[in-house]
């Protein structure tokens, strides 16, 4: 019988394989098609220090490898080297940090998923999906996806584990990588949530009601500071001692947010702006990632929906006792069942009439339905409608591709009848195809 070890060494196989399989896709794709945009090339100075970005006479240490990734950088990614080549690092470093941070999201997500379903098989076969998710394109390229998914995924699996002061850490540089880090907050509002009813209903403490809600406000400050600390930076460099028509509007405004000027103004985000018959190809590659979470979300609420519908205050007394984030306990990964198959066939029984209802009774996906899920469920819901309602919604493929649920939900369907374990990784096998050779040449992708 394998064991969680043995899974670990596969999964980082796994993981590295899989970026080896897209950097060499982005040459592959590079050397055969013309990019759309060849502007990234023309490595203009800098604004600040208007010489030259490499002194004359001065030998790159791998002339080829310098060449051939400096083409292979797109989109955001030019932006990134220009701060990076007129600040303090080397822009390979990018494609380093990212790529090493991705095989470690892949083993923390294998960790949660094996804190959370407490199946090993399943918690492999998510882990492995994650390594060739849709989106892979961005957790190989320079930009944040893999530092954000290390981030989000780690700091979880902390909170789980009762290294709370760890989880505020990770969460917060989580929304230092990514704007929606910020969300990361609700898991620690999720616990406090019910750790205040515990206090109140059923320990009777007051002055432990007043404990919780002070830690719990002072940790969603922390995951919180990196958002707002670049709102202030951006306020202090843009607003701050100019004249009054040199100011932006947003800087006259009751919150001067910048983020959410810019994202409207010259983006169109808002709601549903983003609905218009010339962006239906955009619904239309968004549509997999979309109809995924929507299975995902509506399996868990149809087959518990006691639970769904009161936030988890509905669980069974035993379920409470024993998940970390109805109570103030920790799971502890020694103590996950190495055969889940070998339960209590009677407390499963019992289980299964009181919270399934016959007709949504779908046993080979009970592991999903687990109380501890539900907030990354709910998670899952905020994020999809967010893309949806008021995105562009090509963005959803990579906006979701760090949400836990939709890999343990597409791990169980592999084993089902019915074959969609290959229309799952067709799908993935098609967007990293297309991904890699769109995104890299500078046409449009998500």
């Amino acid at each position: 019988m394998t064991t969680p070890v043995s899974h670990r060494t596969t999964l980082i196989k796994s993981a590295v394989a899989s970026r080896l399989l897209l950097l060499s896709l982005i040459i592959l794709w590079r050397s055969l098609v013309s990019p759309y945009d060849t502007s990234a090339g023309l490595n203009p100075s800098c604004l600040a220090d208007p010489s030259p970005s490499h002194p004359v006479g001065a030998q790159p240490l791998l002339p080829g490898l310098g060449s051939a990734v400096e083409r292979s950088i797109v989109w955001d990614g030019v932006y990134y080297i220009r701060i990076a080549q007129c600040g303090a690092v080397l822009g390979l470093s990018g494609y380093l940090i990212n790529n090493v941070s991705f095989v470690l999201a892949a083993l923390y997500f294998y960790r949660l998923s094996l804190a959370i379903l407490k199946d090993p098989e399943a918690s492999l076969r998510a882990s492995i999906l994650f390594c060739f998710n849709p989106a892979s394109i961005f957790y190989s390229s320079i930009y944040s996806e893999s530092l954000y998914a290390l981030l989000s995924v780690g700091g979880v699996f902390y909170l789980l584990s009762g290294a709370s002061n760890v989880a505020v850490l990770w969460l917060a540089l989580s929304g230092l990588s990514r704007s929606n880090g910020m969300l990361n907050a609700g898991y620690i509002f999720f616990q406090a949530m019910h750790q205040v009813y515990n206090a109140w209903f059923i320990k009777k403490k007051s002055f432990l009601v007043m404990q919780v809600l002070v830690v719990a406000a002072l940790r969603g400050i922390c995951i919180f500071v990196p958002f707002m600390a670049f709102q202030a930076f951006g306020y202090y460099n843009l607003c701050l001692g100019r004249l009054p028509n040199e100011l932006r509007p947003w800087c006259n405004r009751r919150l001067p947010l910048m983020y959410n000027y810019i994202q409207n103004q010259y983006w169109g985000v808002g709601f549903l702006k983003y609905f218009r018959i010339k962006q239906l190809p955009n619904f239309l590659l968004a549509s997999p990632i979309l109809s995924l979470a929507l299975c995902s979300i509506i399996s868990y609420a149809r087959s518990r929906p006691r639970l769904f519908l009161s936030l988890g205050f509905r669980a069974l007394a035993e379920e409470k006792s024993a998940e970390p984030l109805f109570s103030m306990e920790a799971v502890q990964e020694d103590a996950i069942p190495r055969n889940p198959g070998n339960r209590d066939i009677r407390r499963r029984k019992q289980t299964s009439k009181e919270v399934f209802p016959v007709e949504h009774d779908f046993p080979e996906i009970k592991p999903y339905l687990s109380p501890l899920a539900l907030p990354f469920i709910l998670h899952l819901l905020f994020m999809a409608a967010t893309a949806f309602f008021v995105m562009h919604v090509q963005v959803a493929t990579r906006f979701l591709s760090a949400s836990a649920p939709l890999y343990w939900f597409a791990a169980y369907l592999m084993v089902s009848p019915g074959g969609s374990g290959y229309t799952i990784w067709a799908y993935s096998g098609a967007y990293i195809l297309l991904g890699s050779l769109l995104f890299s040449n500078f046409f449009p992708f998500t």
